[in-house]
C-alpha cells in the first residue's frame, strides 16, 4: 500500500506537471486531435505503467522519450518513414535546445527539396537506401535492377544532394557576409556622422 502511495505522489510530482508541455509538443507532430488526445493518453498510461519509476526524475524528458518510442513504432507499422517524420522525431528530443531542434529540422526539409529534385530512379533508390535503410539486394528486387546499377543511381543521387547541398551553404555564408558586411558598413557611417551632428 506504501509503494502504491509512493508510486501515485511520484506520478503526480514528477509526470503530470508535464503533460502540457508534451501536449505542446505532440501537436506540432499529430494531425487531428483525436490522434493528439490518444497519444497524450497512450504515454501517460506508458509512464504510469513504468517499473522503475524511482529512478524517474525528469518527467519531461522521460515523457518525450516514450513520444518518440510510439511515434517510431507507429512509423514502422505503417511502413511510412518520411524526412517530416525525422525531422518531427527532432523535436521530441527531450530538453535540448529548440531553436536548435528547428534549424535541424529546416535543414531537413531542404535535402527534402533537393531529393525530391533528383531524377525518379535515383530518388527512389535514395530513399529505399537511406530512409527505409533497405539493403542493395532488396532494393535491386523491388525496382527490377541488377545491384551495379542500383549501386550507381546511389551514387549519383549522393553526389548530386551534396553537391546541392554545398551550394547552398555556400550561399547561405555569403549572404551573411554580405549581411554582415553591410552592419559594419551603416556602422561606419554612422560613426563618421556623428562628430558633423555635434560641429
Amino acid at each position: 500500500m506504501h509503494r502504491v502511495r509512493a508510486k501515485l505522489d511520484w506520478f503526480k510530482t514528477v509526470i503530470l506537471p508535464q503533460e502540457a508541455a508534451l501536449r505542446g509538443r505532440l501537436r506540432r507532430i499529430l494531425p487531428s486531435t483525436h490522434e493528439l488526445d490518444d497519444m497524450v493518453a497512450e504515454v501517460m498510461a506508458r509512464a504510469f505503467a513504468t517499473e522503475n519509476w524511482e529512478n524517474v526524475t525528469t518527467g519531461r524528458a522521460y515523457l518525450f522519450t516514450i513520444a518518440r518510442n510510439l511515434v517510431i513504432d507507429n512509423a514502422r507499422r505503417n511502413k511510412v518513414v518520411s524526412f517530416e517524420t525525422i525531422a518531427d522525431l527532432e523535436l521530441l528530443q527531450g530538453d535540448s535546445n529548440v531553436e536548435a531542434q528547428l534549424h535541424a529540422r529546416e535543414a531537413l526539409r531542404q535535402i527534402e527539396a533537393i531529393v525530391e529534385s533528383l531524377p525518379p530512379q535515383c530518388r527512389r533508390v535514395f530513399i529505399l537506401r537511406r530512409i527505409h535503410e533497405r539493403s542493395m539486394l532488396e532494393i535491386a528486387a523491388e525496382m527490377s535492377l541488377s545491384v551495379s546499377t542500383v549501386e550507381k543511381h546511389l551514387a549519383k543521387a549522393i553526389a548530386i544532394v551534396m553537391r546541392a547541398w554545398s551550394e547552398r551553404e555556400e550561399t547561405d555564408f555569403e549572404r551573411a557576409s554580405v549581411g554582415a558586411r553591410i552592419k559594419q558598413q551603416g556602422r561606419g557611417r554612422g560613426g563618421s556622422r556623428a562628430p558633423a551632428g555635434k560641429a
